[in-house]
């Protein structure tokens, strides 16, 4: 059977037609580069931006800076204030259903805080950490530094933990300290002094960025 060309198109016009439309098909999966990433900020508190108005928070302010360096990015809020990493580890199934691209782990303050026995701290994150990365996301993590007021040697567990956790598991992207330096500082906190205020927020996404970004990258290798 003959193909039918339209009139006035010559047989080389029809080739290049047909070789543009075949380079264009191979070239399709290459668009899902293009695609929104979405980042789970899976979190306590200090995620979920206690204390601030919804455009304050960690996750707006961190979505905001990313799209200002030109990522198409959606940040999604899954921090749930007075969360301990127990609670993070019976939720983070729930959690992880949202698909992300990234998942950003924030955990640990509030079993600090309520001095929750190290080993178990260790268990949950363990658990969280490794459901993240089974999903298939690119993993940050957080760490967190204990409260003086429970001890040298409490603290000296308690502190341990992130960066063993990190050590074991080199996929993970890990960033040390959320609040560095922002913890203890009066101007960058609210009046409880634990929870940082939104220019404390904007001093924490300023120094995470970087690591985020690393992570970003790593979507595209």
């Amino acid at each position: 059977m003959g193909i039918n060309r339209r009139p006035g198109r010559s047989p080389g016009a029809w080739a290049a037609a047909v070789a543009i439309a075949v380079l264009v098909g191979l070239s399709a999966p290459a668009a899902r580069a293009s695609d929104p990433i979405t980042i789970l900020a899976f979190g306590d508190s200090l995620t979920a931006g206690y204390g601030l108005p919804q455009d304050e928070g960690f996750t707006r302010q961190l979505e905001a800076a990313l799209r200002e360096d030109g990522y198409d990015v959606s940040v999604i809020n899954s921090g749930v204030s007075g969360d301990t990493s127990a609670g993070g580890a019976s939720r983070i199934d729930w959690a992880l259903s949202e698909d992300p691209n990234i998942v950003l782990v924030e955990l640990g303050a509030n079993d600090g805080l309520r001095g929750v026995e190290p080993a178990q701290t260790r268990k949950n994150l363990t658990t969280i950490l490794d459901k993240s990365l089974a999903s298939g996301a690119v993993v940050v993590f957080a760490g967190m530094v204990a409260p003086p007021n429970l001890g040298r040697e409490w603290g000296g567990e308690f502190n341990a933990i992130f960066p063993e956790l990190a050590a074991e598991r080199p996929d993970v992207l890990f960033y040390p300290f959320f609040l560095e330096g922002v913890a203890a500082e009066r101007a960058l906190n609210q009046s409880d002094g634990i929870h940082p205020n939104a220019e404390g927020v904007r001093e924490i996404v300023r120094r995470i960025k970087p690591t985020v970004s690393a992570a970003i990258a790593r979507l595209a290798n």
